[in-house]
């Protein structure tokens, strides 16, 4: 993983936490988890607060998500919501966190200029153990601690003042009245400054789970689907009346699925050529076909003439392999008759060719799916799923992974926001895959 952090392509974007007074609060955010505090002086953290040298340190990455549910979260600023989320078992943590931050923000702003905010999103079980679990998580609260009681002062003083308010005989209670003034020392005047985080429950939505192999959850208006590894516990078991069940492996009818709910965009002329996505993707089998036969080739895309070369003395391979034939095949389709039918293409092969829905609210989710079922895709891989692409890149050959660092620095990294906008057209959403 060394080459991919010396590139930005992992624990990138991340602030960095070195004034005394902010590692100070997040080591109290620490003990107030039953945590050890960190002995280091400096480090990075991400939206949520996790930091990759405190997990390096205590030799633990789960520290800040020790069961796999009920996420914890520090923060010491609010730019903390522009960050990105790094490590989590939630495809949604990020979408929640940054929810979080928008309908608190005053309050966010006012606390942390004195103190830091801890503690967990909430959810309504201790431990998944199967698929029954997960459905039980249909929204989530966060539980807000404050690292030097900021919060606890600040709801004991408004306390205070309604009892004064309301009291006759309060004014005269002077050791109140010396708390009160106490107390306004540390928080400020609470009328003016919202101390108090109010919307702190949220809806959970549909989602992917890092357990049991990875489960894709997409919640519809009556029904619930479940897209997962049939062996997962509770496959089919759990809640059969509401809920349907699709092997990770059976993609037609995933397909069928995705399609019925308007969640695919299908492949048809106009934002095919625009997109150049057919084309990507047909680039990215011919790095899998060179992976498999251990061939070490850099090139930039497919018009490079050392490629082209390749391509020329291997026409054998290719064909047996199928796939970039495929690609060349539908798209000369898509040219001729401007979109595809159900006779021109077999099912199974619907998702090579689709992308999510640009429209769908959860167009982020569907890409992350459709990413893991073409893996050969390793940049769509790595925009959408993250966890998965950093699992499979570990069992690539030195050779491959720096052509796969090198391709993702002078194309995803060079502009990300440009290559998403233009394979996806996922512009204009907030990550929620």
């Amino acid at each position: 993983m060394k080459l991919l952090y010396e590139n930005d392509l992992i624990y990138g974007r991340l602030m960095p936490v070195s004034q005394s007074y902010l590692v100070d609060r997040y080591r109290k955010a620490m003990e107030g988890f039953g945590l050890k505090p960190t002995a280091l002086g400096e480090f990075h953290i991400d939206m949520t607060g996790f930091s990759p040298e405190i997990a390096e340190e205590m030799d633990d990455q789960n520290y800040l998500d020790p069961m796999g549910v009920n996420r914890r979260f520090i923060i010491l600023s609010p730019d903390q919501e522009h960050l990105p989320v790094v490590h989590t078992k939630f495809s949604n943590t990020a979408w929640l966190m940054h929810q979080f931050f928008q309908d608190n923000g005053r309050a966010l702003h006012a606390v942390t200029i004195k103190d830091a905010l801890y503690g967990e999103i909430d959810d309504p079980i201790a431990r998944v153990e199967d698929i029954d679990d997960l459905l039980s998580i249909e929204e989530v609260t966060f539980e807000v601690k404050s690292a030097d009681s900021l919060l606890d002062d600040a709801n004991e003083l408004r306390s205070l003042v309604d009892h004064l308010q309301v009291s006759k005989t309060a004014w005269r209670d002077d050791e109140m009245l010396n708390r009160m003034v106490e107390l306004a020392a540390k928080t400020g005047d609470i009328r003016n400054n919202d101390l108090v985080p109010q919307h702190l429950v949220f809806d959970q939505g549909s989602y992917w789970a890092n357990h049991f192999g990875g489960v894709f959850v997409f919640r519809d208006e009556r029904t619930t689907t479940i897209i997962c590894d049939s062996k997962a516990p509770g496959f089919r078991r759990s809640r059969p009346w509401q809920v349907s069940y699709l092997d990770i492996d059976d993609h037609d009818r995933i397909f069928d699925y995705l399609k019925s709910t308007n969640r695919l965009q299908l492949p048809r002329k106009k934002w095919i050529k625009k997109s150049k996505l057919l084309e990507h993707r047909a680039e990215m089998v011919i790095r899998d076909i060179l992976r498999d036969e251990d061939e070490n080739i850099e090139f930039n895309d497919l018009s490079d003439s050392k490629i082209r070369s390749w391509l020329r003395g291997n026409n054998r391979k290719i064909a047996r392999d199928g796939r970039y034939g495929y690609y060349q095949d539908m798209l000369d389709k898509i040219d001729d008759v401007g979109e595809l039918s159900a006779k021109d293409i077999n099912k199974s092969e619907w998702l090579m060719l689709c992308r999510a829905n640009p429209k769908h609210k959860e167009k982020w989710l569907v890409n992350r799916l459709v990413s893991r079922l073409t893996p050969f895709d390793f940049v769509s891989r790595f925009v959408f799923d993250k966890q998965g692409f950093y699992e499979v890149y570990q069992n690539y050959s030195d050779d491959f992974k720096q052509q796969v660092v090198s391709k993702l620095k002078n194309t995803y990294l060079k502009d990300k926001q440009d290559l998403r906008a233009r394979l996806y057209q996922t512009e204009g959403g907030y990550s929620h895959a």
